[in-house]
């Protein structure tokens, strides 16, 4: 297993499309473990691969107390959403940035694990939060593109600034 470089906003390799997982093999279980393992040394409680710059529909979530039970979702899919959260979310390929976004509350996911096995899973609160921002990773989207032109302008100036610090 390895700890992977995680891609930050806004590098334009974050906005690469994810293409879906065709081959269930070593290579893609692989791939889980080293994102799980990433995501728990960052700390996290989401990743999926298009932050570590593979561009496969691959996501692991977290958001148990103990960090012991990973969710890997693989071409995930929302099939049914309800409801409306605005719970302030964070992203690791965005350090130090907290905004609300509106979601849904609940969702109905369709999904395979890393095997190759479908599944559904129903997610509310944090893990449905979650879930559905990892997924717009995979759509090539960052969670900072929901807020306003000026927010997302403070945004970049703030982390040119933290890369400047840490340089």
């Amino acid at each position: 297993m390895a700890i992977l470089n995680i891609l930050r906003y806004p590098d334009l390799r974050l906005h690469k499309v994810a293409q879906p997982v065709t081959v269930f093999d070593a290579t893609l279980r692989t791939l889980v473990q080293d994102l799980t393992e990433t995501m728990y040394a960052a700390p996290g409680v989401g990743l999926a691969a298009t932050q570590v710059d593979v561009h496969k529909e691959v996501i692991v979530v977290d958001v148990s107390d103990r960090r012991d039970s990973p969710v890997v979702l693989v071409n995930p899919e929302i099939v049914e959403a309800f409801g409306v959260s605005d719970i302030e979310e964070g992203c690791l390929s965005v350090p130090g940035i907290y905004e609300a976004v509106e979601r849904a509350e609940r969702v109905r996911i369709r999904a395979f694990d890393q095997f190759g096995k479908s599944f559904t899973l129903e997610a509310q609160g944090l893990l449905a939060v979650c879930i559905q921002h990892e997924m717009d990773h995979l759509k090539g989207k960052v969670f900072v593109e929901y807020l306003s032109p000026l927010k997302q302008q403070r945004i970049r100036a703030k982390l040119a600034k933290q890369l400047r610090k840490s340089a």
